[in-house]
């Protein structure tokens, strides 16, 4: 009898596990890694549902066993026997949860140390979270400034996150394929070690609920070859202004504009058609001269304070202190003179 008891748990057990394992493995839960960080904390994931299914698998048995052989009979309401307990069972469930949680911890340290060791030499990428986008810098390249995060293929890459302002909020800097998710507080400057691994352009997503145009705060990361790397990087030290100069040229200016308003993520909250951009959280940038004309203010002059300080003047029907008011700060003189160019040339 107890030799048929064992086997009905051991056959339960199985049937439960086996039903746990088809539902892990066969749906993809989890994006395909692009980092050596992404694929050491699938390891740890794995590993705690490789316990949690074992356990899953004993709990459904016993469970099932016992509504099997111990339920009550159709009107039986005597009482159960009286059980005092078994101290081998007590010592069992006690310590095998111990080992068990201690395992996971440690395991979780040996892979957070080595996600977080970035080596001697990184290549280091200055982040920026504003609402509501991301704009990244880079040091090597005359600190350029690009919308899109490019990384080279097998680096070391070190970001730098930061949101600036005294009216920042947090934002969350995290790439599903990266495996690793960091809060972006104002006032401190975390860093996040990223290894590619893989080629491919993946989706940069804002994981911490940052105001109203928090759904749109998005961007891509582009891994590429070493080679690719460094030819765009190169690219960019011989495009990158001089730190004395002032004023674009006419021809430029345009372009330049273009790129500031790419950079800082001005279309995830505004539309304007010149830049393809469709926000809808501001105001629409297209009909610039009409409300420049509401406020009773030149075109030039109405652009600039309403980067500069953008509660002056609120276009009827959008609330204030949505737009960050660090923009005067965060942008150059030449960035500012060309992006109020752009938009006065594109703004209806």
């Amino acid at each position: 009898m107890r030799r048929r008891s064992a086997l009905q748990l051991v056959l339960i057990g199985l049937v439960a596990g086996g039903a746990a394992v088809a539902v892990a493995l066969l749906i993809p839960w989890l994006p395909k890694p692009a980092s050596k960080e992404a694929h050491r904390i699938d390891v740890v994931f794995w590993f705690v549902i490789g316990i949690c299914i074992a356990i899953f698998a004993i709990v459904v048995a016993m469970i099932a066993y016992s509504v099997l052989h111990f339920r009550a009979r159709p009107d039986d309401d005597t009482d159960g026997p009286p059980i005092h307990g078994h101290t081998g069972l007590e010592i069992a469930w006690t310590l095998v949860p111990t080992v068990l949680v201690t395992a996971i911890g440690v395991l979780s340290a040996v892979v957070l140390s080595q996600d977080d060791h970035a080596g001697k030499h990184p290549f280091r990428i200055h982040v920026t979270a504003v609402q509501f986008a991301w704009s990244f810098n880079y040091p090597e390249a005359g600190n350029a400034q690009s919308e899109l995060l490019r990384l080279p293929l097998g680096r070391s890459v070190l970001l730098d996150l930061t949101a600036p302002g005294d009216n920042a909020v947090i934002h969350s800097f995290w790439v599903p394929e990266f495996g690793q998710k960091q809060d972006v507080v104002p006032g401190l400057h975390p860093t996040l070690h990223i290894t590619p691994n893989r080629l491919g352009t993946f989706p940069i997503i804002c994981a911490e609920l940052c105001g109203l145009g928090h759904g749109l705060m998005r961007s891509q990361v582009i891994v590429m070859t070493k080679t690719a790397f460094d030819r765009w990087l190169a690219s960019q030290k011989k495009g990158a202004a001089p730190a004395t100069t002032t004023a674009a040229p006419p021809s430029q200016s345009s372009g330049l504009g273009a790129s500031v308003f790419a950079s800082n993520g001005c279309g995830s909250c505004h539309t304007l058609t010149a830049a393809h951009a469709i926000g809808k959280v501001g105001p629409d940038l297209d009909q610039l001269a009409a409300e420049a004309k509401r406020a009773g203010k030149p075109l030039d002059a109405f652009i600039r304070e309403s980067i500069v300080d953008p509660n002056v003047y609120v276009e009827k029907g959008f609330p204030k202190g949505v737009m960050p008011p660090t923009f005067g700060k965060t942008l150059s003189k030449q960035q500012l003179d060309a992006l109020v160019q752009y938009l006065a040339k594109n703004g209806g």
